[in-house]
C-alpha cells in the first residue's frame, strides 16, 4: 500500500539514503536501500528503524533558491507485500470457457447418441425381417447390456454402484414398465415400417400429459395443452395414410409410449435421493427387466420356434445374420447407456429436444435405407406430430 511522506533532510537517521551528488537512478523492482519503520505517532517525523520499505517514486529533489527549507516527497511501499503492476493482462473469461467445452460435450452426448439409435434401428429391423421374434430379441438386447455392464464392473472399467434392498425394491415397478415398452416397441417394429413407429411414438408427451393430469392431479399450463393438438392430428394424419398400416403394430407403438409414461414417472418417485450413475441405473434397470422378460418370451414363443426361426434365417441371410443380431444386441444398449449418462449433463428439456431430433434422424435414415413408400400427406403428417412435440418441449419449460 502506497503512502505520502513528507520529509526535512533531518529525518533519516541513515545519511546512506540520498547520497550527495549522485543522480537517482530510475526505480527497479530490486529494493532500494531499505528505510526501516516509522514511530507509530509520528510525533517528530522520524524513523526508526524495524519494517523494512521499497522506495517507489521519489519527487521534487530540485531545490528552488526561494526554498529555505529542503523538501523530498518519497512514496513507499511495505517489502512484504506483493506491488501491483500498471499493467493491462487481459485472461480468458474462465466460465466462458467451461461454458465452451460444456457445449461440445453435450454435442458429442447427443451426436453419438443419435448415432447408435439410427444404427440400432436399422439393423433390428433387418433382424425382425428375418427372424420375427420379437420376445427373443428382445430379450437378447436386455442380456447384452446386462454382459456388458458385468464386464465393464468386474474388470474396473466402470465403478460398481453401491445398491441396497430398497434400491431395488424402488426400481422393480420401473423395471416392468421399461420391460413392457421395450416388447411393445419391438413387436410394432416387426409389423410395420421403422418409420410408422416412432411417428407414433412421437405422441409420448400426449401420454404423458394425460396420465398426470387424471391420474396424478398435475396441472400444466395452457400451451402445454395446446402443443398436444398438432402431435395427436399429426400422429392421426399418418396413421390414416400409412400404406403398410396394421393394427399390431400401431398399438404395439402405443403401448409402448402408455408404458414408457410409467416408467419416468415410477423413476422420478423412487430414485430421488438416490446417489447412481445415470450409466449404473441403466445397467441396474437392464438386468432386472432381463429377469422380468425371460420367463414371459420362453412362454409366448418358445426355444422351438426359436429354433426354426433361426435355422431359416440363417439358411436365408447366411452368417452375417448372426453378426446383425449382435449389432442390434449392443447397439441397443449403447444408445441407451449414452442416453442416461446425457441425463446427467442436461436438463429434462434439453434432453426433451435431443429426443425429438432423434427420432426425425431415425425416420428419415430408416425411410432412405428401407426404401419405405411415403405419400405426401403421410409425410405431412409425421412432420406436423414432430412440430408438435417440440412444441411441448418448449411450452413446458
Amino acid at each position: 500500500m502506497l503512502s505520502s511522506i513528507k520529509l526535512s533532510p533531518s529525518s533519516f537517521t541513515s545519511t546512506g539514503f540520498l547520497p550527495k551528488r549522485r543522480s537517482i537512478p530510475t526505480p527497479q523492482f530490486s529494493p532500494l536501500p531499505i528505510i526501516k519503520s516509522l514511530h507509530s505517532a509520528f510525533p517528530t517525523q522520524s524513523f526508526s528503524s524495524q519494517k523494512p520499505l521499497h522506495v517507489a517514486s521519489i519527487d521534487n529533489l530540485a531545490i528552488p533558491k526561494n526554498t529555505q527549507q529542503r523538501k523530498t516527497e518519497c512514496q513507499a511501499y511495505e517489502a512484504d507485500r506483493s506491488r501491483p503492476l500498471d499493467i493491462n493482462i487481459e485472461l480468458p473469461d474462465e466460465d466462458a470457457r467451461l461454458e465452451a467445452a460444456k457445449r461440445i460435450k453435450i454435442g458429442i452426448y447427443f451426436a453419438t447418441w443419435w448415432a447408435l439409435n439410427v444404427v440400432f434401428n436399422i439393423y433390428n429391423k433387418k433382424v425382425l425381417n428375418a427372424f420375427p421374434f420379437p420376445w427373443l430379441t428382445s430379450t437378447l438386447s436386455l442380456a447384452a447390456g446386462s454382459l456388458l455392464m458385468l464386464i465393464s464392473w468386474a474388470t474396473r472399467v466402470a465403478d460398481a454402484p453401491k445398491t441396497d434392498f430398497e434400491f431395488w425394491k424402488t426400481l422393480f415397478p420401473v423395471a416392468v414398465a421399461h420391460t413392457i415398452g421395450h416388447v411393445a416397441a419391438t413387436v410394432s417394429m416387426s409389423k410395420v415400417p421403422v418409420s410408422f413407429t416412432h411417428i407414433i411414438k412421437s405422441s409420448e408427451p400426449a401420454f404423458s400429459v394425460l396420465v398426470s393430469r387424471f391420474l396424478l392431479g398435475d396441472s400444466f399450463p395452457m400451451p402445454v395443452y395446446l402443443s398436444l393438438v398438432p402431435i395427436i392430428g399429426g400422429c392421426a394424419l399418418s396413421a390414416l395414410t400409412e400404406l403398410n398400416f396394421n393394427m399390431t403394430g400401431f398399438m404395439g407403438a402405443m403401448i409402448s409410449n402408455l408404458a414408457f409414461v410409467f416408467r419416468n414417472i415410477f423413476s422420478k418417485k423412487g430414485m430421488n435421493g438416490k446417489s447412481v450413475s445415470g450409466m449404473n441405473y441403466y445397467a441396474c434397470l437392464s438386468m432386472l427387466s432381463l429377469l422380468i422378460l425371460t420367463p414371459f418370451a420362453i412362454a409366448v414363443e418358445g426355444p422351438q420356434l426359436w429354433a426354426v426361426g433361426w435355422q431359416k434365417a440363417v439358411s436365408q441371410i447366411g452368417p452375417n445374420f448372426v453378426w446383425w443380431v449382435v449389432a442390434q444386441s449392443v447397439f441397443y444398449h449403447l444408445y441407451n447407456k449414452v442416453s442416461y449418462m446425457s441425463l446427467d449433463q442436461i436438463s429434462p428439456l434439453t434432453f426433451s429436444i435431443g429426443n425429438t431430433m432423434k427420432r426425425i434422424s431415425v425416420i428419415v435414415s430408416s425411410i432412405i435405407i428401407f426404401h419405405t413408400p411415403v405419400q405426401p400427406i403421410n409425410a405431412l403428417g409425421a412432420a406436423i406430430a414432430i412440430l408438435g412435440t417440440f412444441l411441448y418441449s418448449q411450452a413446458k419449460q
